[in-house]
């Protein structure tokens, strides 16, 4: 329990401490500084997502970082089982990634400011017309040359497998034609989720980033079909963590 409020404790204080900053980030979005507004708050949440896993005892191991291309931007996808699968995921990417994340975090003060700030986008399940609005914002920040992440599974799950993923979540790397890189995540939720309520434990973590897969490669029937090829790669990678 006193990991678990020493992780919270610590990210009220970076929430707020660091509200000053909020016009200077706001000032650059508008004078067409991005990229140097989302290159800052990047380093800024990695150095703050790696302290709280310091603090909750997580090892993290992290294999193919040498499949990452690095001359333009990607579409990590990735299964999710934790809340610390966000925490895990972006310290494990070379320098930070934007988010699809769940509408209703765009109402918490203070975080919905800093997820803008990594470029995160607020996905509207329940709303097609609102959602394919987000997935086209999703295109363009790729486009662009920013990094984004997704979870296809739609929610977080404690099955063995991930669940099916959702064709229409990678829409935004076929629109922008960058390639997709399959993230395999294993032991995040031995860290809370499994655990009594509360009690975060000490864990060590396997992240494997798979191939990069270039959608403008593949036949139209495999573009149709890429999110289930993903998942079953996820499995296959997940599999081999287990004999680590």
């Amino acid at each position: 329990m006193i990991r678990f409020f020493a992780d919270i404790v610590y990210l009220f204080f970076f929430l707020t401490l660091t509200a000053p900053l909020y016009p200077l980030f706001e000032h650059w979005n508008k004078t067409g500084r991005a990229h140097k507004r989302s290159a800052m708050a990047q380093r800024m949440v990695m150095n703050a997502f790696r302290i709280c896993l310091r603090f909750a005892g997580t090892k993290l191991i992290v294999d193919g970082k040498e499949n990452i291309p690095t001359d333009t931007a990607v579409l990590y996808v990735g299964n999710h089982s934790s809340y610390y699968d966000i925490l895990c995921g972006y310290s494990a990417t070379p320098s930070g990634t934007g988010f699809f994340a769940k509408k209703e975090m765009e109402k918490i003060p203070c975080l919905s400011h800093w997820m803008r700030f990594i470029n995160c986008l607020f996905l509207d399940r329940h709303n097609i017309k609102e959602g394919l609005k987000t997935m086209t914002e999703g295109t363009n920040y790729l486009k662009n040359g920013f990094s984004m992440t997704i979870f296809p599974e739609g929610t977080r799950s404690q099955d063995e497998d991930p669940h099916a993923f959702k064709e229409g979540s990678l829409r935004p790397a076929l629109k922008a034609n960058v390639p997709v890189v399959p993230m395999a995540i294993s032991g995040t939720a031995d860290i809370l989720e499994n655990n009594r309520r509360f009690q975060v434990k000490p864990t060590v973590v396997h992240i494997t980033f798979g191939q990069p897969i270039y959608p403008d490669q593949l036949p139209r029937s495999e573009q149709k079909r890429l999110g289930a090829s993903i998942r079953e790669e996820i499995i296959e990678m997940r599999k081999k963590h287990k004999t680590t």
